[in-house]
């Protein structure tokens, strides 16, 4: 008797694709099992560096004895660098990266894994996120003195700790691809900062190393793009409270976790616990990152009333501001493009939302805002930073047009995933 091909759909995918190395028939003795995904690109245009993340509960569901920590991905006869999410509580499951999918085409996967077995491929490391503080050393009058950086994985903010208190790093976390970086300061401030990078190479681990502050200033690797001063930087949390954006300033306390460091995705939750608006939040922030791509995917969980929740840009004089309020076809977006780099050359940044979550634009003396709805105590949108100087940057605003409303459109017509079960 033939065999029978059912599609089991899957739901409210994220999407990254990049074919790596030659299949072999190692790869069936090592990882006997294995299950096939057919995917859909639904656009009348290509797509790259799209990524896929398969969901834990959907691939156990099926198929229970699936190991993480032995599996392999191929399609058309190739590998497929992948990971697997086991601490991003908003993004568990295979996170894959196809360098590319034509117009309108449909393509098979494999997931091939070994039931008992522990060996998972090294893949070429496209991503990270870091926190580093002083260790050996100790407060005094609020700043540290002494002491040496070490990457950790958890930080319990000191309440000793503020802003150019000589504690952390590049002065937050870092998050980055082979786009672009960015950052956040982890005090009172609470704003996302830029780092435009002039190479695809990672290089957070180096930055802030040799001075505390000797990224404002241009080295091989790129620097600090963006003035965030007193706006939103760009996508900082915020809360419209008398038609001003007011950052994460007043909490109880801060907890940081590095969720993610992995090849193809990366991600950091932070929780504040007691933010001092009016009525107290508490707010859970999950940025991350994808290879390929200079998008932070951003989604907020919150205890209290998050009615009055709002991100946006920092105002520049230099820069050319575009919106849209989105439809079911195109996620919104507010975007500025211009000369507004410390370098005093051009960058472009730009935030993306779903149409349903949008309220209003609006601004005030230092920031573009878009005010945006929660729904079940959950907030989402992306941003991005386009520096001109980055290897084939964006160099003039019709091109940046572009390529905000392709991402627009992207985000808003996710790849379609579905099993494919032979019986």
């Amino acid at each position: 008797m033939g065999s029978i091909t059912y599609k089991i759909a899957l739901s409210s995918l994220l999407v990254v694709f990049t074919f790596g190395r030659i299949f072999s028939q190692d790869i069936e003795s090592s990882y006997p099992v294995s299950f096939i995904l057919e995917v859909q690109n639904p656009l009348n245009e290509c797509r790259i560096d799209a990524m896929l993340l398969i969901p834990e509960e959907n691939i156990f569901k099926r198929y229970p004895h699936f190991n993480p920590r032995a599996f392999v991905v191929t399609s058309l006869g190739k590998e497929i660098p992948s990971q697997y999410n086991q601490h991003d509580a908003d993004h568990k499951g295979i996170v894959l990266v196809l360098d590319s999918i034509k117009a309108n085409e449909t393509a098979q996967i494999r997931v091939h894994y070994n039931k008992n077995g522990k060996d998972l491929p090294a893949y070429q490391k496209r991503t990270q996120a870091e926190i580093s503080h002083k260790v050996d050393g100790g407060f005094e009058n609020r700043k540290y003195i002494g002491g040496s950086f070490k990457n950790t994985k958890l930080l319990d903010l000191p309440t000793e700790h503020t802003d150019h208190s000589n504690f952390i790093r590049y002065e937050g976390p870092g998050w980055e691809s082979d786009k672009v970086g960015y950052r956040f300061y982890l005090d009172w401030r609470n704003a996302v900062d830029v780092f435009g990078k002039k190479t695809p190479h990672l290089v957070l681990q180096d930055v802030g190393q040799d001075g505390f502050s000797s990224y404002h200033e241009m080295s091989p690797w790129g620097m600090d793009v963006l003035k965030v001063g007193e706006s939103l930087g760009i996508g900082s949390i915020a809360y419209l409270e008398g038609g001003k954006a007011r950052r994460i300033d007043e909490v109880d306390s801060t907890v940081i976790v590095i969720s993610e460091n992995g090849p193809l995705y990366s991600s950091i939750a932070t929780d504040y616990y007691g933010w001092k608006v009016d009525p107290v939040l508490d707010i859970k922030s999950n940025i991350s990152i994808h290879a390929g791509s200079r998008l932070t995917n951003q989604i907020i969980h919150m205890k209290g009333n998050g009615a009055n929740l709002c991100t946006g840009i920092g105002k520049d004089e230099n820069a050319k501001i575009l919106n849209s309020n989105g439809d079911k076809n195109e996620m919104g977006y507010l975007a500025s493009y211009g000369v507004q780099s410390l370098n005093s050359d051009k960058l472009g940044l730009a935030i993306f939302f779903s149409s349903s979550d949008f309220i209003e634009f609006t601004d005030d003396e230092f920031s573009h805002i878009v005010k945006l709805r929660e729904s079940n105590g959950r907030v989402q949108y992306y941003y991005l930073a386009a520096w001109e100087l980055e290897p084939g940057g964006i160099a003039d605003q019709a091109s940046f047009t572009a390529y905000v409303e392709k991402a627009a459109k992207e985000l808003a017509n996710p790849l379609k995933v579905s099993f494919l079960v032979h019986e």
